[in-house]
């Protein structure tokens, strides 16, 4: 089963190697680009950053004993990278997704889990809204970072922003920018569908098919060996 904790100061070495040393996100893709230094110290020094002036900043999925995937959020202001999209500005309103990615063997619905966890967090934090930027699957991107991470490796698709609830707010060929409102009804679903899905798990049971968030889009299934599958 996929765990996820909260990526705190003391949870940096939690990390899968991937999401350790990608600064996508923490460079402009100009003035670093070429620079020397350490990736994943820098990494460490901006979650570090983030985390004293604003608060937790990512979530980390884990399967087993190892790292499966890591999500990144804060305020646009704290992200170097959020003003060199053509579709920025992010909404004076919203966190901005700060970078998504998966290490290698994860399973599936790992990125679902870590948008899940982020949603929630974000909710309880009192937060308007999540703005991200999207890449369609027709981009093959470029090696924009010195840390060979590129755009493609840490953004998610736009279809699998959509698919869990976001929508196109500023229209673009290859990165358009999305936004997810945080409504309480619908995270209130997402709530008592954890709830359930922890229920079945308990009692053996298969759990809602993975793939859909449930707390942004509020769309989501049970399957059951009685019932099979049954749309909520």
């Amino acid at each position: 089963m996929i765990s996820i904790r909260p990526l705190d100061l003391f949870a940096v070495d939690q990390l899968g190697p991937r999401a350790r040393k990608c600064v996508y996100w923490q460079t402009d893709g100009q003035a670093g680009q070429a620079a020397p230094g350490d990736p994943a110290f820098e990494k460490e020094a901006w979650i570090s950053h983030v985390s004293l002036e604003w608060g937790v900043c990512g979530q980390i999925a884990r399967y087993g004993d190892r790292s499966t995937g890591a999500a990144f959020y804060a305020p646009p202001g704290m992200v170097p990278r959020a003003a060199c999209f053509p579709t920025s500005p992010v909404g004076s309103d919203a966190i901005l997704l700060a970078g998504m990615s998966i290490e290698h063997g994860a399973p599936a619905g790992a990125l679902t889990s870590l948008l899940d966890a982020v949603v929630l967090d974000l909710r309880r934090r009192g937060i308007k809204a999540i703005e991200a930027f999207g890449v369609t699957s027709e981009h093959t991107g470029e090696v924009m970072s010195r840390d060979t991470c590129g755009s493609d490796s840490c953004i998610a698709t736009t279809g699998f922003l959509i698919e869990h609830g976001f929508t196109v707010v500023a229209e673009h060929e290859t990165h358009p920018r999305l936004r997810l409102d945080i409504e309480s009804e619908h995270l209130w679903k997402a709530d008592v569908e954890r709830a359930l899905d922890q229920l079945f798990a308990e009692r053996g049971f298969a759990t809602r098919k993975l793939g859909v968030l449930s707390g942004a889009s509020a769309r989501s299934t049970v399957d059951t060996p009685s019932a099979g599958s049954q749309s909520r």
